[in-house]
This record gives C-alpha cells, sequence and structure tokens, in this order.
C-alpha cells in the first residue's frame, strides 16, 4: 500500500473532525464542535490573538430612514476608519470620520464631516466627542442598548466569532453542501460549509449567533439578531470574502459587507460596506478607565408632558418625539406613534388622563420611518384603526401581522396576539392617497370628523417637478410623508420638515420650504405649528424665518 500524500491526510482529518463520509450530500450533525472551531482559527491564525486593528473605507448607512419603500437604507461615506478590539477585555474603539460624500440625498439635508469614535468596555458602551466621553442611554432604533449591540458586533466579527463559540456551553453544528448558486465570494454549487449555533448571555440577555466555516476552514459569514420594534426579531448579518494573509500568518477578510434588516419585508438591508486596507495583531491596547460620566449614566425614564394648544387638543412632548392628541364627541385621535411600545403605552395613558373614557379611535401614522412607525402596534393590539398613506399598506399588514415571534423582546401584539386578519377581525387600517383623480388629480385628503371637530390629513408633496425648481426635490424627506391640520383651530401638525428653532440663525431648508408650498397649494391658514421634535411655534415665526423670497414663491 503506497504512503497516503499530506492533501489526502488533510482531508480525511477534515472529514473526520466532521463525521461526514464522501459520499454525504445532505445535513449532517456534527459530534465534535470544539475541534471544528478549533480547526477553523488555527486556520485563521488565531489561535494566539489577543487584539486586533483593523482599517478600512466604504460606506455606511441611516437604518430605518428611507425615502420610499423601494431603496435600500441611505448610504453615506466613511473614511479613515479604525477598529481595534481586545478580545479577551471585551473593548473596542472605533474611529472614523462619517459625511455625505457621493451618495443621494434622499430627503436629508446633506450629511456635514464629522469625526466618530465609539467605545466598547465589557457592559458599558459610550462615544467620545474630542475627549469628552458621552453616555448613550438611549436604545439603538429605539429597541437594543448600544452595549448590547457593540458587543454582539465584536462576537460576529471573524475571529471573535469562533472566540465566543468556544467559550459557549451550548454550541452546536451541521455541515451540509450549498446547492445552487450564492452572492459573489460565498460558498455554492455544492461546497460544503459548517453551521455553527450558540447563544450569547450580554447583560441578562441571550442573543443567538450562528456562523458558516467553509471547506477552507473560513468564516465566511456570521449572523445575530436584536430587538427593534418595527421588525422584532431584527437580523444582523456580517458576510467576510476576499481573504487575505497578514502579519503573522492572520487570515482577515479584505471586504466586509454587513446586513441589518429583513430582504423580506423590505428591500432595504445593506448596512455597511468596508474594504480592508490594513491588519496588525496582538498590538498593545490601551484600554481607557471607566469614566464617571459613563459609570453613573441613567437611562431617562419614558414620560408625556402634555401641553393644552386649544380645546381638547394637545401636544404629548416629554421626550425627543411629540405626538398630537385629538378628542372628539365620544373618541379621540393620536397623530404620530414614536419610537416604540413604551412610549406609546406612555401615551395611551396620559390620553386617558386628559380625556377619560373615550377610546383611541385612530392613530396616524405620519410617515413609515423607523422612529415614527416604532409604536403602532400597540395600538393596533387593542383595535385602534392606523391611518398611513397608502404606499405603507401591505408593508405594515406585513410587519404587524409577521408570523415569526418576538422572542427578545415580546410586546402586547406578541404575549396576547388579539388580532387575526381574517376570520376573526380584519385589520383596521385606512390609507390616504397622494392624488385624488389619479397623478395630476391634486392631493387627496382623508377627513376624520365627528360632525362637529374635523381633522384633515394630506400627502406632503414633493414640489420640484410642479414648481420646476430641482432645490425642492425629495423635500417632503419620505415619499409617503403625511400632515395633520385642524381647521377651526388652525393648528398644522408636520413630521420632520420643520420644528421651531432655538436659536434665530436657522437658515430655510427644502423639507420648510416644501412644507410651505405644500400649505399654499391646499390653500391652509395656519396660525401654529406642532413638530414631531421639538417646541410648538407660531406661523409668523415660520415665515420670518423662510424670508420673503422663500415665503411668497410660487
Amino acid at each position: 500500500m503506497k504512503p497516503m500524500k499530506p492533501m489526502a491526510r488533510t482531508s480525511i482529518a477534515l472529514f473526520a473532525v466532521l463525521g461526514l463520509t464522501a459520499a454525504t450530500a445532505s445535513a449532517q450533525a456534527v459530534k465534535d464542535v470544539r475541534s471544528v472551531l478549533e480547526a477553523s482559527l488555527k486556520a485563521m491564525g488565531g489561535t494566539n490573538l489577543k487584539t486586533i486593528q483593523y482599517s478600512a473605507e466604504g460606506w455606511s448607512s441611516r437604518i430605518g430612514q428611507t425615502y420610499g419603500l423601494a431603496e435600500d437604507w441611505p448610504h453615506y461615506e466613511v473614511a479613515g476608519y479604525t477598529r481595534t478590539i481586545d478580545y479577551d477585555a471585551h473593548w473596542s474603539r472605533e474611529d472614523y470620520t462619517r459625511r455625505q460624500g457621493k451618495y443621494p440625498l434622499l430627503g436629508r439635508p446633506p450629511m456635514a464631516a464629522e469625526k466618530i469614535t465609539s467605545i466598547l468596555s465589557g457592559n458599558y458602551a459610550w462615544d467620545l466627542q474630542g475627549e469628552k466621553p458621552v453616555p448613550l442611554t438611549s436604545l439603538y432604533l429605539d429597541g437594543v442598548s448600544y452595549a448590547d449591540l457593540r458587543q454582539l458586533e465584536v462576537a460576529i466579527t471573524p475571529h471573535g466569532f469562533l472566540k465566543a463559540a468556544l467559550a459557549a456551553k451550548d454550541a452546536t453544528a451541521i455541515t451540509l453542501p450549498i446547492v445552487g448558486a450564492s452572492d459573489a465570494g460565498l460558498s455554492q454549487f455544492g461546497r460544503k460549509v459548517t453551521i455553527v449555533s450558540f447563544t450569547l448571555p450580554v447583560n441578562g440577555a441571550k442573543y443567538k449567533i450562528n456562523g458558516t466555516i467553509n471547506d477552507q476552514n473560513l468564516v465566511e459569514l456570521t449572523d445575530t439578531w436584536f430587538p427593534n420594534p418595527v421588525y422584532g426579531d431584527m437580523d444582523f448579518e456580517m458576510r467576510f470574502t476576499k481573504y487575505k494573509t497578514f502579519d503573522g500568518g492572520v487570515q482577515f477578510p479584505t471586504l466586509l459587507h454587513v446586513h441589518q434588516g429583513d430582504p423580506r419585508l423590505n428591500p432595504a438591508h445593506n448596512d455597511y460596506e468596508y474594504n480592508v486596507t490594513g491588519v496588525k495583531v496582538n498590538l498593545p491596547v490601551a484600554s481607557m478607565p471607566m469614566p464617571d460620566a459613563i459609570r453613573n449614566a441613567v437611562a431617562p425614564p419614558v414620560r408625556v408632558v402634555s401641553q393644552k394648544l386649544g380645546e381638547g387638543v394637545w401636544l404629548m412632548g416629554g421626550g425627543t418625539h411629540n405626538s398630537m392628541l385629538v378628542e372628539f364627541k365620544d373618541f379621540v385621535t393620536v397623530v404620530d406613534a414614536p419610537q416604540n411600545e413604551a412610549r406609546s403605552l406612555a401615551v395611551i395613558e396620559e390620553a386617558g388622563r386628559l380625556v377619560p373614557n373615550k377610546l383611541i379611535k385612530y392613530v396616524v401614522n405620519t410617515h413609515h420611518h423607523f422612529d415614527h412607525a416604532g409604536g403602532l402596534r400597540t395600538y393596533l393590539s387593542q383595535g385602534t384603526t392606523v391611518i398611513t398613506h397608502e404606499s405603507n399598506k401591505q408593508y405594515y399588514m406585513d410587519i404587524m401581522f409577521y408570523p415569526a415571534g418576538r422572542e427578545l423582546q415580546p410586546d402586547r401584539m406578541s404575549f396576547y396576539s388579539p388580532m387575526y386578519m381574517i376570520s376573526r377581525r380584519p385589520a383596521p387600517m385606512e390609507t390616504v392617497a397622494s392624488f385624488s383623480a389619479g397623478p395630476g388629480g391634486g392631493a387627496a385628503q382623508y377627513t376624520i370628523t365627528d360632525g362637529e371637530r374635523i381633522l384633515q390629513l394630506f400627502h406632503v408633496q414633493d414640489m420640484a417637478y410642479e414648481l420646476e425648481d430641482p432645490s425642492l426635490a425629495q423635500g417632503n424627506h419620505s415619499a409617503d410623508m403625511l400632515m395633520a391640520y385642524l381647521p377651526k383651530e388652525k393648528i398644522l401638525m408636520n413630521a420632520d420638515l420643520y420644528s421651531p428653532p432655538t436659536s434665530s440663525t436657522t437658515t430655510p431648508t427644502a423639507s420648510m420650504r416644501t412644507l410651505y408650498q405644500n400649505i399654499r397649494k391646499q390653500k391652509l391658514d395656519v396660525a401654529q405649528h406642532v413638530p414631531t421634535h421639538g417646541r410648538a411655534g407660531t406661523n409668523d415665526e415660520f415665515l420670518k424665518i423662510l424670508g420673503p423670497a422663500n415665503s411668497q414663491a410660487q
């Protein structure tokens, strides 16, 4: 018998580790998961890896802020990116400059260049403005803490995944062939991969993490989920391709492509893409001491501070986002359901205090952005009718009645599931059209009334084409934007188009000018502006900021 060649020995050893035979063409459980992980860590040069620093250039995104529902998250340029990770210390630092770059604005003003420094130290996360530590007491996308998110992100980096999986007590794995084509650089056409799954405990929560190891023992894909009030358990995926050998024999991908979202619900899902330009390993890392401002930071309580705007009309403030409560003879209406369930429950409680014994019959959704739609399910779970733009109906139906459970952060709908799309109670959802008689027919309106009080809802239109003014393009911020008007009280509520300023140096924006042109088009007599962010203000103040040139433009 001839001696085996080294390659043959390697192949036999690999199949022995995976518990497979050459003829296996279906998924098989892996018996020795630890050996698989150790083999991958060795192949990637990570056995003695303590710290890593990689540099990159590329783009990142504003998650949950698309202009319409048919495009990706809006991108911006990322320059001078450097990330340093100390795996044993659970420490990470990111430094980069973000700016608009070449990417389209999509209803927003250009992003000014800004230096960003993000820190993770154990169970704490904060940013730096210069040398000043900035606590992060709010939630990322109103769903998950920044400390949890950054720990997850370290755990799904290539070497971070392997180290976290080796430390886990519940890691399992299967090996299977990938049938058919995959995205460029990923395993495809029958190549076998091993998928390892485990849970990562973070600050009392348990997050599921999956990772795919290819037949070269390289980690090519990792996946986890975090709580989000719009999508529920929201997917967070990293893809690693174009591996290269760096100092110390460390294998690291030179293309990092990251997803956040769910392409089954919305095409938007690309979070960031970085081209890695350099990797340094086992550098001494001087993790900074924990600042007192961070250690002692406490998240502010969710509270609603109501302000009476007129008889039976209140601004529901007290946080970063506002709603408006309008009383009718036999019911009340809430305009905008921002952030998450905690905020909606607080608004519902305050509405009950201000107007006892009247049900919330309608909730108006100004637009689909995450921070303005995160509280809708709370209202829907009690039977309140959601009023939104016509383009959102199927999207919201898919989200509101999405069959997957919300395991990470169950809301009322998850716990009690009182709604059915068919056979018990149809989804209470009404829509506002863009045009009353097809394109060119003028803006439609939706009216809520009890025979006395009237609340009118209008679609805020992009006025660039109609006025032949390209500077107004996408000035409505979101293609589905609605505004709410009370004609008797002369109160107009808008979202993200205009907030009365805190200083007198405000420059008119395309969104402010677009709001003004929509007011003129609908012939609205506005005395008071109620924004979804900040304080209420007078129309005289609004016109003064616009100036004569903008406030008289046709």
